[in-house]
This record gives structure tokens, C-alpha cells and sequence, in this order.
């Protein structure tokens, strides 16, 4: 059994923050649990474009309120406590925060927490 704690993570390498995110990661690649999974900060009045063209992501916002657009199509989505969505098609998307908010993202293939967003907005696969 794995039992970690967010206030373990804070300040090691499993806390990556970007211009607009902070992002703490609770299961990687090496737990060998075929997913990983993020306790994720978009940052209130922000804008963040992204692509994982090599994951799928599904997302569970627990706390804020904002929107994800879909870039292809244009279509938006309200996100607010209690909402969920899955980039099951490798969406090119931006996730707009109104306030803070808090998501718990689960990515499969597993991340190994070294990713950086690349210049698409994308996680490359590492192993």
C-alpha cells in the first residue's frame, strides 16, 4: 500500500510549478500503479494552453471555478467543484481560472515527474 500526505510533498521534487500552475505529484511512473496522479493549482486569472498528445488526462476539479476550452472546436466547458473532464482524444486545450483552482489530475501513461510543458504545451514521454 502507498499512503503519502500533500504537506510531504511541499518543497521537494514532487512540487513543480509553472508561470500559471503548481503542481504536486502524488504517484509517478516508478509507483508502478499504471497512472500517475496530481494534486494540481491553475492559478486565479490565468491562462494555460496545453496538449498531451502522449497521455490521457482526466481531470476533477475539488475547489475554484473556471472554464476549459477545446482549441479544434471552441467549444467551452464550465469548470466548478464537482466537475470532471477527460482529454480522452489528445484535445488541444486552456483551462481559464476564474479563481484558484484546485484539480486532481490522473495521467496515463504515467508521468515520471521530470516533465516541463513543451513549446505545444505537451508532456513528452519519459522513461
Amino acid at each position: 500500500m502507498i499512503v503519502k500526505h500533500l504537506a510531504d510533498l511541499i518543497g521537494t521534487e514532487n512540487e513543480v510549478k509553472g508561470d500559471t500552475w503548481e503542481s504536486r505529484r502524488f504517484l509517478l511512473k516508478k509507483d508502478n500503479v499504471g497512472f500517475s496522479m496530481h494534486d494540481t493549482i491553475i492559478k486565479a486569472g490565468t491562462t494555460t494552453t496545453m496538449w498531451y498528445k502522449n497521455h490521457i488526462e482526466a481531470v476533477y476539479c475539488v475547489q475554484g471555478e473556471g472554464e476549459v476550452e477545446t482549441l479544434d472546436d471552441g467549444k467551452v466547458y464550465p469548470i466548478k467543484d464537482g466537475t470532471i473532464y477527460t482529454l480522452n482524444g489528445h484535445e488541444r486545450h486552456q483551462v481559464r481560472a476564474k479563481s484558484d483552482l484546485r484539480l486532481v489530475c490522473v495521467f496515463n501513461p504515467p508521468c515520471t515527474g521530470l516533465e516541463t510543458h513543451d513549446e505545444d504545451g505537451a508532456y513528452p514521454l519519459l522513461d
